[in-house]
């Protein structure tokens, strides 16, 4: 005689369960990982460039002063590329830095250069990890707890700012020290009125 086994209510809805969640791990991902790559458009209208009437070493040039005007901390200056950062404090408990990237390239036109910018945001936020210890006294076996934490900013985010007003606001001052550098050199014809950086 053969006999069938019938799994119970429980037994049905522990499985169901179990077969929910390995789908759901084996497919966030993906999603997840599609819908960033979607986002790249690769679109004429939203880069992070910008030409610019000086050669790359006078676009680097002043890209370095005007990150420099806004209180970033150069930390590489080559008549091709520019770093530099600058640190956040939103709150209490959360640390931001903004890093810059500009790569000065020659132009299509001669003469003029092409200036291709990256800044990256970083997030910290504050971890605390407590420790505890007893002390012992030679009092029977009497003790007093000690404790102790540890605070360190760890990384939570990093992200790359998109193309927008960040870097337009960024491509006008350095356009205002392009054109402050012109004026003092010896082209003093590719001046605008007004054109030097105040």
């Amino acid at each position: 005689m053969t006999m069938y086994l019938q799994p119970g209510p429980c037994g049905r809805a522990c499985l169901f369960l179990a077969l929910s969640l390995a789908v759901a791990g084996c497919s966030t991902p993906s999603k997840m990982a599609a819908a960033v790559y979607q986002n790249e458009h690769f679109s004429s209208d939203q880069t992070f460039s910008r030409a610019f009437e000086a050669d790359p070493a006078a676009t680097c040039e002043a890209s370095r002063l005007a990150l420099l005007s806004q209180g970033y901390v150069i930390t590489t200056a080559t008549p091709q590329l520019v770093t530099g950062n600058k640190h956040f404090q939103p709150d209490g408990e959360l640390h931001v830095q903004i890093s810059f990237t500009i790569t000065c390239a020659p132009g299509p036109r001669d003469g003029g250069s092409t200036a291709f910018v990256n800044a990256v945001q970083d997030r910290y936020a504050l971890k605390k990890a407590s420790t505890s210890a007893s002390l012992g006294l030679p009092v029977g076996s009497f003790s007093i707890p000690l404790s102790s934490s540890d605070d360190a900013m760890v990384k939570v985010g990093s992200e790359t700012i998109p193309a927008g007003s960040f870097y337009d606001r960024f491509f006008t001052l350095v356009q205002r020290y392009v054109r402050g550098g012109s004026c003092g050199g010896e082209d003093a014809s590719r001046c605008a009125p007004g054109g030097a950086p105040s």
